[in-house]
């Protein structure tokens, strides 16, 4: 690690140098920069940034701060198994659960890729049993449908994949092995819903927590496992219809509470634990394990691609530095993410997770205040439909607020309608382009109430068709371009101490340990 050296991105002589630079209008983009501003990513994915206001000497000057700050030589240090995590004094693994990058990592003795693998190939086989229906209820009845339960990292990315992926299977497949469902939110009425909607005779469930203390999984855990075993006039035995995914040395690790459990490790955080087990089981029940297997491809394929130094070949780091330069340089603070594909509905809601919980940190990673802006609020919806809702203020608010869109040639089911000259697909990609354009020219008019400045900055990541290699690239694209910004940055993208606080005053309401004004507070929702 001492090769490395860590620096806050105000003491590099590259971001002085940026900052100086002349403004780019965006209202002057044109046919020949939509063209020419665009970077080729794995597996057809590719991102086009001609809406952003930068021109060659904004991006030389990034390609400098990149340099500088060593970006990708600190990417090649964590894929090595180099302590990255310094908050916690852990290695940052995420990248090795879907293929080797670098060294041979090794931790206690234990080739750590190994034991990731041995994990899915685990995962693999009990799918496998799953679907020929060698394993079944408790009842003998096959399994129908598959509820994951967790919160946080353990439900965001697997849901928003599960999602992302169903409507592709059914159009390549048909109906899934079992049908994905997920309960989260502590809030009874979230796991009595969706119990409600399976059987649980035909229902495996999947409790995913690393501690195995987590207080909200471990409700939700307890409160099916009641609703499973007051069910139906069968006697349904709840050991039979839930696995486990936690640490091995996790109290949900011990004991026979469990059809079966799969392991992971401190190495990889929730937030980028969908390519371990804990996306892997439920992915892989209700998909198949290859369909999995395609994800973890399409991820590596762009983590290789993140290696590259070239920042105009390389579209996660090239999206990071531009939003490095429009937080720090150009001062937005906030950035929306649209994609234009139902299946991605939930993707924004993950990504606020990544990377609000990544990088919303004021200290760098020896502790040390800093003297500028980090991570930027994350919201989004999907297209169409934002328009319909937010896109007022993002077009004529006050604040400028940069925009990242996501879309498809196709769509995923190939199923739809001709209306007024164009089909759905059409229209929803001429909807996208025509955001573009609009945000970024905006539109003159004598009625100031028509009038749009423009010069809002977008860019566009986009490929022929959402699949799950597609999927995986798509998910590590911001992965990367997260953790390339937390090296600029100079802050531990990887700990997340900003949720601890709210769990221990929690912990003090509920053992009624709670000072006067805690109290009164509780006293109003009913505690105490």
């Amino acid at each position: 690690m001492a090769r490395l050296k860590f620096k806050n991105l105000d003491e590099t002589r590259a971001f002085a140098t940026v900052g100086s630079f002349a403004r780019v209008d965006v209202t002057d983009i044109s046919a020949d920069r939509v063209m020419k501003y665009e970077s080729p990513g794995a597996e057809g994915l590719r991102f086009n940034f001609a809406a952003k206001a930068v021109d060659e000497t904004i991006l030389s000057g990034l390609a400098a701060l990149a340099s500088e700050q060593a970006v990708i030589e600190k990417y090649r240090a964590l894929a090595d198994g180099e302590i990255m995590n310094s908050g916690e004094g852990r290695m940052v693994l995420h990248h090795l659960a879907r293929g080797r990058l670098g060294r041979q990592v090794m931790h206690e003795g234990r080739n750590v890729q190994e034991f990731y693998q041995e994990q899915i190939d685990r995962v693999k086989a009990f799918a496998r049993r799953i679907h020929s229906a060698e394993i079944t209820g408790s009842t003998g009845k096959s399994f129908t449908d598959v509820v994951q339960i967790g919160i946080g990292g353990s439900d965001l990315g697997p849901r928003a994949l599960a999602i992302a992926l169903e409507n592709w299977y059914r159009a390549e497949h048909g109906r899934p092995h079992l049908l994905p469902h997920f309960i989260s939110n502590v809030d009874p009425d979230d796991a009595a819903a969706v119990v409600a909607r399976v059987n649980p005779e035909t229902t495996l469930f999947i409790v995913v927590s690393k501690s195995g203390t987590t207080q909200e999984t471990l409700t939700n855990e307890a409160f099916v496992r009641r609703l499973i075993s007051e069910s139906g006039a069968k006697k349904i035995d709840p050991a039979k219809h839930i696995v486990a995914v936690t640490s091995e040395s996790s109290p949900m690790a011990k004991g026979g509470a469990y059809l079966d459990s799969f392991f992971i490790d401190d190495f990889i955080g929730g937030r980028y634990s969908s390519s371990s087990a804990v996306g892997a089981v439920v992915l892989s029940i209700a998909f198949g394990p290859q369909v999995f297997q395609e994800f973890l491809r399409g991820a590596h394929a762009a983590d290789r691609n993140a290696l590259e130094p070239d920042i105009l070949k390389n579209p996660a780091l090239l999206d990071a530095l531009i939003g490095v330069y429009e937080r720090n340089v150009l001062g937005y603070p906030t950035t929306a993410v649209l994609p234009y594909s139902q299946a991605l509905s939930r993707f924004p809601a993950h990504l606020q997770q990544l990377d609000m919980e990544s990088n919303g940190k004021s200290v760098n990673r020896d502790g040390e205040a800093v003297r500028y802006a980090t991570g930027p609020v994350v919201f989004g919806e999907p297209g169409t439909n934002g328009q319909h809702s937010f896109y007022q203020l993002l077009h004529q608010g006050t604040d400028i607020v940069p925009l990242q869109f996501i879309g498809f040639r196709e769509s995923q089911l190939g199923t739809d309608i001709e209306f007024a000259g164009s089909s759905s697909q059409t229209k929803l990609n001429a909807n996208l382009a025509a955001q573009v354009i609009a945000f970024a020219r905006g539109k003159s008019d004598d009625n100031p109430n028509k009038s749009f400045a423009g010069g809002r900055p977008s860019s566009v990541l986009y490929a022929g068709r959402l699949s799950p290699s597609v999927l995986g690239a798509i998910l590590a694209h911001y992965e990367n371009k997260v953790m390339f910004q937390g090296f600029l940055w100079n802050v531990n993208s990887f700990d997340q101490e900003g949720v601890q606080l709210g769990k221990e005053l929690t912990k003090t309401v509920l053992e009624g340990k709670t000072d006067a004004t805690l109290s009164a507070y509780a006293s109003r929702l009913g505690i105490g």
